[in-house]
C-alpha cells in the first residue's frame, strides 16, 4: 500500500470526463453480455451438484470518484442468471469495477440478495488480458461480510475471480469460493465466456460533456444564408 499523503482531502483537478477512455484493463468488460453455456459446482446434502447455465451481464461506465486525492474510474454492473430448467432467477449480483490508474489497484465490489457481500481487489498494467481480484473472510480490508446462517452453515472464507480476455473479444473468467459447509470445506466453482450483445453506454458526464459540445457546434453554425 501506497503511503497516505498528508493532504487527504483535495481532490484532484484532472479528472476526465470520459470514463471509458481510462478504464485501464476493465475497458473490455464495457458493454452487455450474454452466454447460455455456464458452469456452478454448488453444495448440495448429497454431494456436489453442477448446473449448466444462462448468464446476462450489463456494465455500464460511472463517472470518476474520489477519496480525496485517490480517484477511481469503474464500471457499474449488474448480474443476472437462469437455469434452462427453471424460471426463478438462479443467481443476481451487483456491484461494481473499479481502476485506480495511479497504482494499477483493481476493485470488485459484490452483493447478493441472499445477505452477502465483499470487496475483492488486485493489481494489473492497462493492456493486462488477465486480471485477478481476491478476498479473504476476517479482513478489515478487502473482505467477506455475510449474515449470521450464512457465517454458520455455508461459511464463506475466500473468494478468488480470473478474469482473461479473449482474442476474439469475448472475456472468460473462473471464480473460486472456499466455503466451510457443515464442518467440511467445499470449493465452490463459477465459469463461463461471455460475448457482447450491445455496446458500452457513455457515463453521464461524458454525456452532458458531448451534448455540450454538440450544442455549441450547432450555434457556431449561425441560420442559414
Amino acid at each position: 500500500m501506497l503511503p497516505i499523503p498528508a493532504d487527504i482531502f483535495t481532490e484532484p483537478d484532472d479528472v476526465s470526463p470520459d470514463s471509458l477512455a481510462n478504464l485501464g484493463p476493465l475497458r473490455r468488460l464495457a458493454g452487455t453480455w450474454q452466454a447460455d453455456k455456464g458452469i456452478d459446482i454448488n453444495p448440495k446434502g448429497n454431494g456436489p451438484e453442477r448446473r449448466v447455465f444462462i448468464e446476462h451481464i450489463r456494465m455500464d461506465p460511472i463517472d470518476a470518484q474520489a477519496n480525496g486525492p485517490q480517484l477511481f474510474y469503474g464500471l457499474r454492473y449488474h448480474i443476472h442468471i437462469n437455469t434452462p430448467e427453471e424460471d426463478i432467477t438462479f443467481h443476481d449480483q451487483v456491484g461494481y469495477w473499479l481502476w485506480e490508474p495511479a497504482t494499477g489497484l483493481i476493485m470488485q465490489t459484490l452483493a447478493i440478495p441472499r445477505g452477502q457481500v465483499l470487496l475483492a481487489s488486485g493489481k494489473a498494467k492497462p493492456d493486462d488480458r488477465k486480471i485477478s481480484v481476491t478476498a479473504k473472510r476476517g479482513e478489515t480490508t478487502y473482505g467477506i461480510c455475510s449474515t449470521d446462517f450464512l457465517e454458520q452453515a455455508f461459511r464463506t472464507d475466500s473468494y478468488r475471480c480470473d478474469i482473461t480476455f479473449n482474442d476474439d473479444g469475448s472475456w472468460s473468467y473462473s471464480i473460486q469460493t472456499e466455503l466451510f459447509v457443515r464442518g467440511a470445506p467445499f470449493n465452490h466453482h463459477d465459469s463461463n465466456t461471455l460475448k457482447l450483445v450491445a455496446p458500452p453506454k457513455l457515463n453521464p458526464l461524458a454525456v452532458i460533456v458531448n451534448d455540450r459540445a454538440k450544442g455549441d457546434r450547432d450555434k457556431g453554425k449561425g441560420p442559414a444564408a
